[in-house]
């Protein structure tokens, strides 16, 4: 990790000595409660921001999501909160439904050490009407998108006025994707006396443009991460333009990832790189702006229980996206800026894992190649994608095919039902003579109205059977294979 801050923060060399949590000037409660999280060491983010943050004072700091960044922000609007006054204290924005829910189950876990802290989410895709009774009941701390925000703010049922602290996590997110007047309007109505905290994974002129709108001399951390070629290998590729959709699936036959994630800089080249992949015989789902919340929920939580092989997207789809044993990130495009190519690379080889950054460019990317190289400051390996024709017991003909597929089951928070229920349906002996291990189901994720699970792709249509002939929670339910 490269670290700089500002001249007016704590001097760098400060920061490694700040290694554990003990250190910080944290309530015994707080502390005790961190212990019990495994909460032992803290990221680098976290050493470097938290004495700043705790000190009172407006932060601007860079770090990607799976960096420790919501403790970053959340165990300083906590310290400051009063459990006894329920009113809002602390405002976090989001770009996306995906990282507000991130967002609050992780400040729900910090905030264990006090009885009685009321953190609520805040998001489109859901009534309105159940977010209205929640906040008449009393929230401490609201979690949330701006658009939702705002229309509770113009509706009268979330008041600011006790506010303390205003957060706003993945920035540069929420630019992209056009936010910039809501954030305008919800800062300009919080109290001028806050402290304020701004995280972003990049640095472009629209941070530093709100940043002297609404934070009063704030400290500057920025963390450029730095990733070695043990953990993520790195391998570029040079090709004609026009032949790029065709080198993503050479690369995808050869290196064969069980989950990849692909990069491209327009929504265009998303949906033809889609249909390449499926004319291949690979399953790909695509991500853009143009998906409703239900399209989008779908497609992440086919891809994150590995049920979809390949997702493709743009940065700004992706962004707040935090996908575990990804194996792979293909560049279709070098990006322009090398803080973002870090920032996608970044997604696979997490912790004690490997993983692969294979990117594509044409001659005219040399210049832009180059400047990834010094910002990283490694040498670059290029390879020739020639060499990826002939393979081991001739895999790349192999067809390559997801492990698991994902059943929709109609029914889900509003009908009680829970992961464990479902589970017990599956391992258990009633219904159907088939009785599956719990090695055979992945992931269940439970939303409002459904329930999405993970099952080994071969017994699937016996999963079916067995979950329509029995009951869940004592009711009969409908089930189909949710298809790519």
């Amino acid at each position: 990790m490269n670290q700089s801050l500002s001249p007016a923060s704590t001097p760098a060399d400060v920061a490694p000595f700040l290694a554990t949590f003990d250190t910080l000037p944290l309530s015994p409660a707080m502390l005790s409660n961190l212990q019990q999280l495994a909460y032992l060491q803290m990221t680098p983010i976290q050493a470097a921001s938290l004495p700043l943050a705790l000190a009172g004072n407006d932060l601007i700091a860079q770090a990607k999501t799976g960096s420790g960044k919501t403790a970053a922000f959340g165990l300083p609007l906590l310290t400051k909160l009063n459990p006894k006054l329920f009113s809002v204290q602390a405002l976090v924005l989001c770009p996306t439904r995906e990282l507000a829910d991130q967002v609050t189950q992780e400040i729900r876990r910090l905030a264990r050490f006090e009885e009685n802290i009321k953190v609520l989410s805040l998001c489109g895709g859901s009534a309105l009407r159940n977010q209205v009774t929640s906040l008449e009941n009393g929230v401490h701390i609201v979690v949330g998108t701006p658009g939702r925000i705002m229309d509770h703010m113009e509706r009268g049922s979330l008041k600011l006025d006790a506010l303390t602290t205003l957060v706003l996590d993945e920035a540069d997110r929420m630019l992209d994707m056009g936010f910039h007047d809501d954030i305008a309007y919800i800062a300009k109505r919080c109290p001028k006396e806050r402290q304020t905290l701004l995280f972003s994974a990049t640095y472009p002129e629209g941070i530093a443009q709100l940043a002297r709108q609404f934070l009063r001399q704030p400290q500057e951390v920025k963390l450029l991460e730095q990733h070695g070629e043990s953990k993520i290998r790195q391998r570029f590729y040079e090709v004609k333009h026009e032949e790029r959709l065709a080198a993503v699936v050479k690369l995808l036959k050869h290196y064969r990832p069980v989950s990849a994630l692909a990069f491209c800089n327009t929504k265009q080249q998303c949906r033809d790189l889609v249909n390449e992949l499926r004319h291949a015989g690979i399953q790909a789902l695509t991500l853009n702006g143009d998906l409703e919340q239900r399209e989008r929920d779908q497609v992440l939580i086919q891809f994150a229980n590995r049920s979809c092989s390949v997702l493709v997207a743009t940065d700004v789809a992706a962004r707040g996206l935090d996908i575990s044993d990804l194996e792979a990130v293909i560049n279709v495009d070098v990006t322009p800026d090398p803080e973002i190519h870090i920032h996608r690379i970044g997604r696979t080889g997490r912790g004690d894992q490997e993983g692969w950054a294979l990117s594509l460019c044409s001659h005219g990317d040399r210049r832009r190649v180059s400047a990834i190289a010094e910002a990283m400051a490694c040498q670059l390996t290029w390879a020739d994608l020639g060499t990826l024709d002939s393979s081991d017991n001739g895999k790349d003909s192999a067809p390559l095919v997801p492990p698991m597929s994902t059943l929709l089951m109609l029914g889900g928070r509003k009908d009680k039902i829970r992961p464990g229920d479902v589970l017990g349906a599956l391992t258990g002996d009633a219904g159907t003579a088939d009785k599956f291990t719990a090695a055979q189901i992945g992931k269940i994720t439970v939303t409002d109205q459904n329930t999405y699970i993970a099952v080994n792709r071969d017994i699937a249509r016996a999963a079916i059977k067995k979950l329509e002939a029995g009951k869940v929670k004592g009711k009969t339910v409908k089930v189909r294979i949710l298809t790519n």
